[in-house]
């Protein structure tokens, strides 16, 4: 990771008055006149607390997707803007809407893809059936109800031929069916933002501990989105500050000081390599979790890494796999860097397995994070052997922690998820 900090180092010296940096210098300032009895954390709990979130750099100008929008078009704006999720904005709201009325929630790739295989799964995934047949049964009874997936073992890699998402995203089903149709998908009704008034400390406590990617901040005045951070928006801050005295004195922290990772080799969940790539996302789905390993059979070292986002490629791009007879993990990495090289796309797939090592630094695996834009890092052992996985929220939950009864009755006005929410 040395040339990562130099490169990161570099472009400090070119732009050391980035938004983000400025931000950083805020917390610096009032990180001198803390009180000296307070612990670091103590102290960057308070700095935190004082900003408000309205001081986060804004986003490049939002996008959103109108509630009678179809799949297929939802599904391209968030390929298109590289985007894993977005607002619902409902198209029959009056124009001075509340926000709550406004929006009825964020749809995610990784929603819309679940929700559109669920729905075209045959009775059972050892079921004869052929998935061509399948998608265009959909297609003509509609929407059935959900059926889980499972456990897919190799045994059921025919299920999952390439012909299978041609037929899927080719069917009047998905052409049809509109992203409102989908509301129990969304994980909020609408969703939990924050105001303008809220603090730094209550967005970097949704982000980590309550485990939220992203949180809309909301202008009340106008009802609308004033701006989203993500997760990703924040580690990237957290680069910015590199050479800050408050940044340094955590940050050149070696991860075990922090107690990263979190977990044991045993607890890391993975697919192997010849399980259908529908495995990874049913897993991804089942445990709440953003990316999976995919590791050799019979072994415990990675041959890459499968993500949330990469679902998109089931979707946008299902010729890459007509020859396949099946789609396990392994032929989908292949299938997707082919694809990735002969358009000349740039994205964390190309990259490989990125990983590290225990001893190594918060500082340098923020580094690593942001530059490689990448949502985790594993850690290795010297023989190349899984021993954990460090995602951004437990970077961000390690540099703040919550105190007691700090959020009251701040949920008490959140909408509670929806029944038919699946996703």
């Amino acid at each position: 990771m040395a040339s990562v900090q130099l490169r990161r180092e570099s472009s400090m010296q070119e732009s050391p008055r980035s938004p983000e940096a400025k931000l950083g210098m805020q917390v610096e300032d009032l990180w001198d006149v803390m009180e000296p009895q307070l612990s670091p954390n103590e102290k960057l709990n308070a700095c935190f607390e004082s900003i408000p979130v309205s001081a986060f750099p804004l986003a490049p100008q939002g996008i959103e997707i109108k509630s009678d929008a179809s799949l297929p078009e939802a599904v391209q704006i968030l390929a298109q803007n590289k985007i894993l999720s977005a607002p619902v904005v409902n198209v029959d709201a009056p124009e001075d809407a509340t926000w709550l009325d406004r929006y009825i929630g964020i749809v995610e790739f990784a929603g819309i893809a679940v929700w559109i295989l669920q729905q075209s799964e045959p009775p059972s995934p050892r079921s004869p059936s052929s998935a061509s047949g399948t998608s265009f049964a959909v297609a003509a009874n509609g929407i059935t109800s959900a059926v889980g997936l499972g456990t897919l073992g190799p045994e059921d890699a025919s299920i999952t031929a390439g012909d299978f998402f041609e037929a899927l995203t080719t069917s009047e089903f998905y052409k049809k069916t509109k992203v409102s149709d989908i509301s129990g998908s969304f994980r909020w009704a609408p969703f939990l933002a924050l105001h303008k008034s809220n603090s730094f400390l209550t967005m970097l406590l949704l982000l980590s501990k309550y485990k939220m990617k992203s949180v809309p901040v909301v202008d009340l005045g106008d009802g609308k989105i004033d701006n989203i951070i993500t997760q990703s928006a924040v580690i990237h801050m957290l680069a910015e500050c590199t050479g800050l005295h408050w940044f340094e004195s955590w940050g050149t922290k070696k991860l075990s000081e922090i107690g990263l990772p979190t977990m044991s080799p045993q607890q890391i969940i993975t697919v192997h390599e010849d399980e259908p790539v529908l495995q990874a996302f049913k897993l991804m789905r089942k445990k709440r979790i953003g990316g999976i390993p995919v590791v050799e059979r019979g072994g415990n070292k990675s041959i890459g890494n499968i993500s949330l986002r990469d679902i998109q490629f089931l979707l946008t791009a299902p010729e890459i796999y007509h020859e396949y007879r099946s789609i396990t993990a392994k032929n989908f990495l292949i299938a997707v860097k082919q694809y990735l090289e002969k358009h000349n796309k740039k994205s964390p797939m190309l990259s490989g397995m990125i990983t590290c090592k225990r001893d190594e630094t918060i500082k340098e695996l923020i580094q690593t994070l942001d530059l490689e834009k990448i949502h985790r890092v594993y850690i290795v052992d010297d023989d190349g052997n899984l021993e954990g996985v460090i995602t951004l929220r437990d970077i961000i939950s390690r540099l703040v922690h919550e105190p007691p009864g700090y959020f009251g009755d701040f949920f008490d006005g959140v909408l509670p998820q929806p029944d038919s929410c699946r996703v």
